[in-house]
């Protein structure tokens, strides 16, 4: 995907702080017991689809819960659509995506440890 323009950036921030705000609210709802966070929003050039990428804090069934929120997704999508319909024509498609960079961030830093726990060889 090449550079974003100014208009999907922008729109791309109104969506995420509406969502991040819905799902702060409303989150238990469609994952219980999970804290979601919305931490990317994509918007194609056309904004008639917005990628969202979450992150599951709290939660050992990241995967369930994201399937979950897909399919509530026309529903999330509506509510959004009464949030922003005097800020946007038309309320884009949404996506979900699960935002795994925490955990590849951990699997890293267990890797690194392992490193720094092993004899070094004598020079």
């Amino acid at each position: 995907m090449g550079t974003e323009s100014k208009r999907q950036q922008r729109f791309a921030g109104v969506i995420q702080q509406d969502l991040a705000e819905m799902f702060q609210r409303e989150g238990g709802a469609w994952a219980p017991g999970a804290f979601i966070t919305v931490t990317r929003v994509r918007v194609t050039p056309d904004l008639a689809i917005a990628r969202v990428y979450l992150s599951f804090l709290d939660t050992k069934t990241a995967k369930a819960d994201l399937d979950n929120i897909k399919s509530k997704s026309n529903e999330i999508r509506y509510k959004l659509g009464t949030r922003i319909k005097n800020q946007a024509r038309i309320v884009p498609q949404l996506e979900f995506f699960l935002d795994d960079t925490n955990e590849y961030v951990e699997h890293m830093d267990k890797i690194f440890d392992e490193i720094s726990k092993e004899p070094r060889q004598p020079e």
